[in-house]
């Protein structure tokens, strides 16, 4: 299958005696290396035939940058062994699940890509993980992003906070179409929560977003199983969703915050 041996140190993108396939390569790559002494690894995965390796990283330049920025990178390197060259190809994403399902459509296997569970906080419940597990898997497309923001540290009780707006396509889904899910860190940064919240309207989204200290309205339990998958298949493409932001790494656009002081946290 691979290695998904937990590295030290920077992440090791295996490209030592390889160039860049081409100058939008050589600027992706560049552009992520840049902060390597700020990266951690998160979850790693080099294919057993040294042709494709996967990262979720952990970016701490994020808590200074733009605000709401998000704090981790997907990435994805290919190489071709004959010409001895390498596509290096990034994306960052506020949320870990969301890295490993883009991760997981660039065609690394799902299970090789799980987070390393002595790295960074650890979900406190099973409805963390049930709801992770359905971002992660994100069957049918179901789930479209549209915005997120992330406080990297906030006046409430959690450690970090980040809040991530998506049109759910499910026709289940149809009276409450706009989620968010609210990831919750500790201050101590040992555990963290995912709940998710439906809305009528991105408006009504935007508002309880907007407020913070709202309680966020329960979603229904989440839907499984062959039935739920057969009427995804059947309604694709049939609920029109809301264009996604241009730029991939945009945040706060829509929900116009603005960030408490930083401070450096660990990786999720």
């Amino acid at each position: 299958m691979g290695s998904t041996d937990k590295p030290a140190g920077p992440p090791d993108y295996r490209i030592t005696g390889f160039e860049p396939a081409n100058a939008v390569t050589e600027d992706s790559y560049e552009l992520v290396a840049s902060a390597e002494d700020d990266l951690a690894v998160v979850a790693a995965h080099h294919n057993a035939n040294g042709r494709d390796t996967y990262f979720v990283l952990y970016d701490a330049t994020a808590i200074y940058g733009h605000p709401g920025a998000p704090a981790y990178v997907a990435v994805h390197v290919t190489r071709d062994l004959e010409r001895r060259v390498f596509d290096f190809d990034h994306a960052h994403h506020p949320l870990v699940p969301l890295a490993q399902n883009w991760l997981i459509e660039k065609g690394c296997p799902p299970d090789a890509v799980r987070a390393f569970t002595d790295r960074g906080p650890q979900p406190a419940d099973a409805l963390t993980s049930r709801l992770e597990g359905l971002l992660r898997t994100n069957v049918g497309q179901r789930y479209l992003v549209l915005d997120h923001y992330t406080d990297h540290q906030n006046n409430s009780n959690a450690g970090a906070r980040t809040s991530t707006l998506v049109h759910d396509r499910h026709p289940l889904s149809a009276a409450h179409p706009y989620r968010v899910f609210l990831e919750e860190v500790t201050q101590d940064f040992e555990t963290y929560t995912v709940r998710e919240g439906a809305f009528s309207s991105i408006e009504a989204a935007d508002l309880w977003i907007a407020a913070v200290d709202l309680p966020l309205p329960q979603a229904p339990a989440p839907v499984q199983g062959r039935r739920a998958d057969a009427a995804r298949a059947r309604t694709a493409g049939a609920n029109a969703a809301p264009s996604a932001p241009s730029d991939a790494t945009r945040t706060g656009d829509r929900f116009g915050r603005t960030p408490a002081s930083a401070t450096r946290r660990g990786p999720r």
